[in-house]
C-alpha cells in the first residue's frame, strides 16, 4: 500500500487513538481478528456485503491496534508478535471461507487452488519480511503488503468479484515476495 495513504489514514485517526486510554491495544487486536473471524463466516455463507463490511472493521481495528500503542506508548514485543500472529489467522479465515462458499472459482482454475495460492502467497509476503528483519535487512517493498490484499478483497465482496479479488491476491503476493527477495539481496551484499 502507498505509504503516503498509509500515513494519511493514521494522521487522521491520531487524535482518535490519543483518546483510547483505557483500551489495551491488544484487546484491539483481538477485536480484529474475532471481526476477521466474523467476516469468514460471511464469505462461507456467500453474504459478501456483510463479509466486506466485517472486513472493513477489521481493517480499522487492526490499523487502530498499532497506533493505540505507539501514540500511548504502550508498545511491547508481545503486542507486535500477537497482532502479526493474528494478521496471519486472519488472512487465512478469511479466505478459507471464500472457498467453502465456492466463491474462488475462476473460470478452468480450481477453486481450492485459487484460494490455496492466496493463502501461501500472503503467508509468504509476511514471512519474507519477518525473515529479512531477522538477518538485519528491511523489506518493506512490493505491491501486496496486508492493507493492499485486504482492499482488494473488500472491493471484491462489494463488487461480487471475490473470485478475481482471490486471483489477483495470489498472483500480486508472489510478485511481492519475489521483490522482497531481490530486495534483501541488494541489502544484504
Amino acid at each position: 500500500m502507498s505509504t503516503d495513504i498509509k500515513e494519511s489514514i493514521q494522521e487522521a485517526l491520531t487524535p482518535f487513538a490519543r483518546k483510547i486510554t483505557e483500551i489495551n491495544p491488544n484487546t484491539l487486536t483481538l477485536v480484529g481478528l474475532a471481526l476477521s473471524l466474523i467476516s469468514a463466516i460471511f464469505f462461507a455463507k456467500r453474504e459478501l456485503l456483510l463479509a466486506g463490511f466485517f472486513l472493513l472493521a477489521s481493517g480499522f481495528f487492526d490499523v487502530l491496534d498499532g497506533l493505540v500503542a505507539r501514540t500511548n506508548n504502550r508498545m511491547t514485543n508481545y503486542g507486535g508478535f500477537l497482532d502479526s500472529v493474528c494478521d496471519r489467522f486472519a488472512d487465512a479465515a478469511v479466505i478459507i471461507g471464500a472457498m467453502y462458499g465456492g466463491l474462488t472459482q475462476l473460470y478452468w482454475i480450481p477453486f481450492w487452488l485459487t484460494g490455496s495460492l492466496a493463502i501461501f502467497g500472503s503467508l509468504m509476503v509476511s514471512y519474507t519480511r519477518a525473515r529479512a528483519e531477522a538477518a538485519g535487512a528491511s523489506a518493506s517493498v512490493g505491491f501486496a503488503d496486508r492493507p493492499a490484499r485486504m482492499i482488494i478483497l473488500i472491493v471484491g465482496a462489494f463488487i461480487d468479484m471475490v473470485n478475481f479479488s482471490i486471483f489477483s491476491i495470489a498472483i500480486l503476493s508472489f510478485i511481492t515476495v519475489l521483490q522482497r527477495i531481490a530486495h534483501v539481496k541488494q541489502a544484504l551484499k
